[in-house]
Order: structure tokens, then sequence, then C-alpha cells
């Protein structure tokens, strides 16, 4: 009788390899395929908590996320100063443009000083009032009249949502090489040590608060902790890890995004191996008005050159090797 054992062990070892090499390089599609098996009816629930569609809004079409018909949308990302039931102010804003079929984002930072019209009100202010006086509709308005573009979506997160996700994710790798002091009388105190490996989520926080330098710095933290905390979830794999921060969030974050499209957007930008995010602040120069008090003053041909470079991303028409770079900040 023939011993077909070696045979059919060379048979099987190759078959093996295959599939851990497949399981390695294509890694968080398995993922994402784990993720439609196991947790996206139960995340999909836990979501329709956090959806705020905003009252006295027009109807807009469906965004769709992926596939042949996804077209380039617009987000405002809110972060909050809000604590408990208190109405809080837009501490960070920032408009945001994707291409889901180009795997691209623009994330245009305003800073929350700026001196513009807050709509609905009939006065100027700064924008970051805009979401005291009139929640999430003002300040969408607000942005909307001041970039001369419109706001298709929200999504706010207030600041123990931050922290507290930052920290289920292991914490996150930030650039600081010196220490960071917020110790101004007029502002919150705290110290970030320098050099460490991986900050906490009070640390994270404090670095995009802090306060003591010029809004562009401001601003370019925000982007750089957006960049962090993208390449801290996909480079850990960590997308198992859902439906544990969608219980985190709780009431701590909102968003007009059906839970489903939410879903969609955050499985796409896992599964992006060469996603590109370009950032860009409005700029400006401080200064006090007649009562006194301190604004952040639009560079009036800076708004004109933001609306165009929105204008040029939001256009479904525009190739990917057309799209405007912002300008070096």
């Amino acid at each position: 009788m023939t011993n077909n054992k070696p045979k059919k062990i060379y048979i099987i070892l190759p078959i093996v390899a295959l599939v851990l090499l497949s399981g390695f390089l294509f890694r968080k599609q398995l993922a994402v395929l784990a993720f439609d098996v196991f947790f996206s009816g139960h995340v999909e629930k836990k979501l329709e908590g956090s959806y705020e569609p905003i009252e006295g809004a027009q109807p807009t079409p469906e965004t769709v996320i992926k596939g042949p018909d996804a077209k380039p949308f617009s987000i405002l990302l809110l972060g909050v100063d809000q604590r408990g039931k208190e109405v809080g102010r837009s501490d960070t804003i920032i408009y945001t443009v994707a291409r889901p079929k180009d795997d691209k984002i623009l994330m245009v930072s305003i800073p929350r000083d700026t001196y513009t019209e807050i709509v609905g009100k009939d006065k100027f202010d700064k924008i970051n009032h805009a979401y005291a006086f009139g929640g999430k509709k003002m300040i969408m308005d607000s942005v909307s009249k001041l970039v001369d573009e419109p706001v298709n979506h929200y999504a706010s997160i207030n600041f123990q949502g931050f922290i507290d996700v930052v920290d289920a994710l292991g914490g996150v790798k930030l650039p600081i090489e010196k220490d960071i002091v917020n110790k101004a009388a007029e502002h919150e105190k705290f110290t970030v040590k320098g050099g460490k490996p991986i900050y906490s989520g009070q640390e994270a926080l404090y670095y995009v608060r802090y306060r003591e330098d010029d809004h562009l710095n401001r601003s370019s933290r925000n982007m750089i902790f957006v960049n962090a905390i993208l390449d801290r979830v996909t480079s850990l794999n960590q997308i198992s890890k859902i439906p544990a921060l969608i219980d985190i969030m709780g009431s701590n974050f909102a968003t007009d995004i059906e839970p489903k499209n939410m879903i969609d957007l955050a499985k796409d930008v896992f599964q992006a191996d060469h996603q590109e995010i370009y950032s860009y602040t409005l700029k400006g120069e401080g200064g006090r008005k007649s009562n006194n008090i301190w604004y952040y003053i639009p560079d009036e041909k800076d708004v004109t050159y933001i609306h165009n470079l929105i204008d040029n991303w939001m256009d479904p028409d525009t190739k990917a090797e057309n799209l405007m770079v912002p300008q070096a900040e």
C-alpha cells in the first residue's frame, strides 16, 4: 500500500501558508468582515442613541458613503466644551470634506474666536458663541455663511467623550518635544510633559486645548491629533473595539448622519490603505473691537481662498489629480 501522507502534507502546507499570508495582507478586510458578521447590528442599534437630526433644517439628499453613487460631502466636526446638561461652546470647529471615491479628506480649521456673522442672531460675534446661542443648527448655518459653502452634516463630541475614547485605545502618540505649560492667570492650569511615547486622553485634551500660543499652532495641533487618532485606530486594527467605543461615547457624541451610514463611513476610513488628509487653517489676526473684547479677525482674501478650495473639493466632477492642494501654512 502506498503511503500518501507526505503528499498530503505537501498539499496542505501551501494552503495553510496561503491562508496565513492572506490574513496578514488582508487583515483589515478580514477584520471588517468579522465586524459585519458579529458587531454591525449591535453598533447600529447603539448609534441610534447618538443620531440627532437638526430640527428645522431643510431636508437634504441621503449621503452615499460608498459605491458608484458616492459623492463628496461635508461634515462639520465639533469639539464641544460641555459638562453635564450645560449648553457649552464649540471649542474645536473643523469644516471637513470627504471624497470617498478618492480616499481623500480636506479639513479646514476655523479658530473658535473668529469674528463673523452669527446667523439667526443678526449680530457679529465669536463663531463659537453660535453653538451656545442656537446649538448645532446655528453653528452649521454660521460656518456655512462664513465659507459660503453648504454644511451637509455635523458630528460633535464633548470633552469627556474625547478623553474616554483616547484612553480606550490605550492612549495616542503625539509629537510633544518640550513640556506644554498653560499658566496664564485667565487660563486653565496644566502641564503636559514632553518626550512621552504615549499620551492619555486627558493629556491629549490638554495638548489640543493649549491656549498660550497663536491660533495657527492651536489649529495645527487639532489636525495632528486627528491624524494621530486615525493612525492609532488603523495601526492597531482595533475595529473589534468599536462597540465598546460607542458605549463609552454614549451621550457624549451626536451626529445627523444615519447609523448605517456612520458604520459605512467608519469602515471606509478603516479599510483605506492610502487615505490622504489635507489640512488648512483660516488665516487672520487678533484684535480688539470697541467693546474691548479680543477677536480673531479673518483675512477676507483667505476666506475667499477657502471658499474656492472647498468648492473645488465638493465638486464631484473634479478629478483627483485636479484637486487643489492647500497652501503651506
